[in-house]
């Protein structure tokens, strides 16, 4: 007779006190004024009698390499779940605070760091969770299943181009007890959470926010986690009427109606087996510029902007301008600080990068650090050999700038000019995650 199948869900609240520095927009400063709606950690934990693994989701931007470490290391001493068996991954809302490096240039200059009396408590509430949702299993079914919502819906898509490449797949984890009742889902979207901009200055989980509390009055008793795809070139830019609280809430629930069709229509299981693997690889880095060219290219973009704002181009058109400006901006910034020996924690906290995999029966996740452009989840999916894979970044990490495709750098822009990473990164992510999925089924 085999083991029963055994899960154990929790929530807390990560919500930062007011005055702590919002991320996402570093070149606008943002001390919040206060919680607009809470910020959560979630914690679901999984046991088929010989494997325990566990994925902690979190309502924040990034959470560093270094802190997961430390993180794993108390979580496995406290539970017994082995350290490479706890997936930590990000929502990536923008509008809640740092808990990593940064590589923008006034970050660096002026050495800011993410409070830290802030990640103490977070650290201590990430352990915490873990442990109640290892305390508290429960004889459970499970299912995963994925429907579809995307720019047909106006939800968001490719932020370069709203005809480009996009990922409208919206997977769902569901667990139900042996009574019937849904006790957890894990939700998975492909899509910057930057429908609050800017000039945002209160504390929000942006869309992912009012997915929760959509599903939350569907389904009493539902601990929702959101964990972000591939979502490196993927915005709501040319999808949103607005920047808006009201905005975030009509994708939000977009979103929910369809993860809670998928819900409804899994077909759920009360025997899997799990299974967890994880490698470490290295990185191909970019080569900057000289001084010279990255001076000339700060020069151009800076001419092109200027040039837009008294043409009477649109609020995309300009937007993607000053990305432009911000990116070269960046990329000049860096190799001021590298004459200088300064330390860059992003590049050297991050590497090498964790490609990690988990099974659920016949069914793959895959979690890689930082930020991917939706080519590589999709490639990954793809060439996966379970018909059933879907991608998540931020897991386990950040990484030193976007892991974009070898066109995007050829063409530059904010992505390539903050990145220090090259096209080249991506596909060795790639052929490791593809690796470790075949090595997962054998």
């Amino acid at each position: 007779m085999s083991d029963p199948f055994k899960a154990g869900l929790a929530l807390t609240d990560i919500s930062p006190p007011p005055g702590i520095e919002l991320a996402g927009y570093p070149h606008h400063p943002r001390h919040n004024l206060g919680v607009h709606d809470p910020l959560y950690a979630g914690c679901l934990v999984l046991d088929d009698g010989r494997t325990r693994l566990a994925i902690l989701t979190l309502d924040i931007l990034m959470y560093s390499k270094l802190y997961v470490r430390i993180l794993r290391e108390q979580v496995s001493a406290r539970t017994g779940i082995p350290a490479r068996q706890l997936m930590v991954c990000c929502s990536h809302t923008h509008s809640g605070p740092w808990a990593s490096g940064r590589l923008d240039l006034e970050a660096l200059e002026r050495g800011l760091q993410p409070d830290a009396a802030y990640l103490v408590r977070l650290e201590r509430k990430l352990v915490q969770v873990v442990e109640e949702a290892n305390d508290n299993l429960f004889a459970a079914r499970i299912g995963i299943g994925k429907g579809y919502c995307g720019k047909e819906q106006g939800v968001g898509g490719n932020r370069h181009d709203p005809r480009g490449i996009a990922d409208p797949q919206v997977w769902i984890v569901g667990v139900q007890d042996l009574e019937g009742q849904w006790r957890g889902c894990l939700v998975k979207y492909a899509l910057h959470p930057t429908f609050l901009h800017s000039d945002n200055l209160l504390v929000s989980a942006d869309y992912p926010g009012y997915l929760r509390k959509h599903l939350a009055v569907r389904k009493p008793g539902l601990a929702f986690l959101f964990a972000q795809g591939a979502s490196g070139n993927q915005s709501p830019r040319f999808f949103r009427s607005g920047k808006t609280f009201e905005e975030a809430q009509r994708v939000g629930t977009e979103l929910a109606k369809e993860a809670e069709r998928v819900l409804d229509a899994l077909e759920l299981h009360d025997s899997l087996p799990l299974w967890v693997g994880s490698a470490e690889i290295d990185i191909e880095s970019r080569r900057l510029p000289t001084r010279a060219e990255a001076e000339a290219e700060v020069t151009v973009v800076r001419e092109e902007w200027e040039a837009l704002k008294s043409s009477g181009a649109t609020a995309e058109q300009l937007w993607n301008a000053e990305l432009k400006v911000l990116g070269a901006e960046d990329t000049f910034g860096y190799i001021l600080l590298q004459e200088k020996g300064q330390r860059f924690p992003l590049r050297d906290d991050e590497l090498p990068v964790e490609i990690q995999v988990i099974g659920i029966g016949d069914d793959r996740i895959v979690g890689i650090q930082g930020e991917l452009f939706v080519e590589f989840g999709l490639t990954i999916q793809y060439r996966s050999p379970f018909a059933r894979t879907f991608v998540i970044e931020l897991a386990n990490g950040c990484l030193p700038g976007y892991t974009a495709t070898a066109r995007a750098y050829a063409e530059g822009g904010y992505e390539a000019g903050t990145s220090l990473l090259t096209g080249r990164s991506g596909d060795q992510i790639v052929e490791a995650a593809v690796k470790l999925l075949y090595h997962s089924k054998a």
